[in-house]
């Protein structure tokens, strides 16, 4: 066997989780994912079409941008992006999603699953009000799975381990990576300077 297709082959390499390892999921938000959520400025989520076509997408805003509105309920707000859409196009077809929350220098994350539904109801929006800007929509996700993940993948990785930070400048810009990708007439110097003023016009 080099290819494992079933569940038992997959549990004849691995070996059975640990009790707590099970134990520790919940399905709604106690005060520890409540916590995290307050400071967590950045999460990861994965969605997934009718068809089978996954996608991941990143958001990110001040620390606390994603509200508990209760214990079964969380809303994470839209702010301008590029329009693909491609997570929200996602939900209206399939509503499960996984999200993977995470806050700079701590290398445990919060994980939740559930279902997710897209609201643009005028008092929700109001909530996530920032610079006298709403969010364009708010991701609205019913919470089925809620668990604090160990440490291990930041600690083989170093993510915010300064030591291990590239120097950006050894690493084409966006620019040039889009120039080389895309037959676009800008050069990769005004790609650059026209994110940058972008960024400064639509962050919100």
């Amino acid at each position: 066997m080099s290819t494992i297709r079933t569940v038992e082959e997959l549990r004849t390499v691995y070996k059975a989780p640990l009790e707590r390892a099970v134990l520790k999921e919940m399905t709604g938000l106690d005060k520890h994912a409540r916590a995290f959520l307050q400071r967590c400025p950045f999460v990861l989520i994965g969605s997934c079409a009718k068809g089978g076509r996954a996608d991941v997408s990143p958001k990110g805003d001040q620390p606390g941008f994603v509200h508990a509105l209760d214990d079964r309920t969380i809303a994470i707000p839209d702010r301008p992006g590029n329009n693909r859409l491609d997570t929200f196009e996602n939900i209206l077809s399939n509503p499960e999603v996984g999200l993977i929350f995470l806050i700079p220098g701590m290398n445990e994350t919060l994980r939740i699953n559930g279902k997710a539904e897209i609201s643009t109801d005028a008092a929700l929006l109001a909530r996530f009000e920032y610079q006298r800007k709403l969010p364009i929509s708010v991701m609205v996700v019913r919470t089925e799975e809620v668990y604090l993940h160990c440490a291990k993948a930041f600690l083989r990785s170093g993510l915010w381990d300064p030591s291990t930070f590239i120097e950006r400048g050894s690493f084409p810009s966006f620019g040039a990576m889009m120039k080389d990708q895309i037959a676009l007439e800008e050069t990769a110097e005004e790609l650059d300077r026209h994110l940058a003023e972008r960024y400064k016009a639509t962050l919100y």
